[in-house]
């Protein structure tokens, strides 16, 4: 099996960006890096998505911190592959959209990076003065995982790493087959 980091791909012309989902539609902070954790999450009313750029709507992007935004068609196609175990699809409002909108959230969070395939790996170390981050991944240059650690997980963060968003090969092409815009994939 095959893996690929799913970004979106930023060399659209005309395209939007979005802000990172910190507020509510009543103004409400929440916290944006519950999207990452591979938890279900549970909020009062849906998150709002400011316009850091107008442009053209896609079907998936990445908003601020990595947070997927979808439309119904690729909620559509991830019911269609039987995910509802693997995702949560958050109501969310696009400022400016009357569309409905959903925040990805990918409920698994797998440890398979393969420090040894990575191009660069580099850690957390006590004289970073981070005791929070401490033995953590700082960065990773060329991320590669360990397919062997995967099991039959079709998307997922890797555990250290939730900047990306992994998914299967079965995905990738479904995208593709579907037409799904703003998609960009990294073999991993």
């Amino acid at each position: 099996m095959r893996y690929f980091d799913l970004c979106d791909d930023l060399y659209i012309a005309g395209r939007w960006h979005l802000s990172t989902p910190d507020v509510d539609v009543h103004g409400r902070e929440i916290d944006p890096w519950q999207f990452k954790a591979g938890d279900v999450v549970k909020l009062e009313s849906a998150p709002l998505l400011r316009m850091v750029r107008p442009g053209s709507a896609l079907d998936f992007s990445l908003t601020g911190l990595t947070v997927p935004l979808v439309n119904d068609r690729v909620v559509s196609l991830f019911g269609r592959l039987g995910l509802e175990q693997e995702v949560q699809f958050i109501p969310t409002r696009v400022e400016g959209f009357s569309e409905p909108y959903f925040l990805l959230n990918a409920l698994r969070v797998i440890r398979c990076i393969d420090d040894d395939r990575c191009e660069e790996v580099l850690y957390w170390h006590p004289e970073d003065n981070r005791p929070d981050k401490l033995g953590q991944y700082r960065d990773i240059s060329n991320l590669r995982v360990d397919p062997a650690k995967i099991g039959d997980s079709n998307i997922f963060r890797p555990w250290g790493w939730t900047v990306a968003l992994i998914v299967s090969e079965r995905i990738k092409l479904a995208m593709e087959d579907a037409g799904i815009t703003g998609t960009e994939f990294t073999e991993v």
